[in-house]
């Protein structure tokens, strides 16, 4: 296993194949691969709870800000 592979690991899509949505797939990885390592400093002590909490915020609010500018509907907008 490449070093890389390990640091970072990608899953490959299992959805609908649209642009949109691949790109927030890879969004999604990307929040999820920083909220690991802000667990870990914070597990360590290197950050603070509250200060990891912030940035785990600041993370979320991006998520979700790139899930609107893409247009992106959750299966719970779909059920009406």
């Amino acid at each position: 296993m490449k070093k890389s592979d390990f640091l970072y690991p990608r899953h490959s899509y299992h959805g609908e194949v649209q642009p949109e949505n691949l790109v927030f797939n890879a969004n999604l990885q990307e929040f999820s691969t920083r909220v690991n390592y802000i667990c870990g400093l914070a597990t360590n002590g290197k950050l603070s709870s509250q200060n990891a909490y912030q940035q785990i915020k600041a993370n979320w609010k991006q998520l979700k800000q790139s899930k609107k500018q893409l247009c992106i509907r959750s299966a719970s907008d779909n059920v009406e």
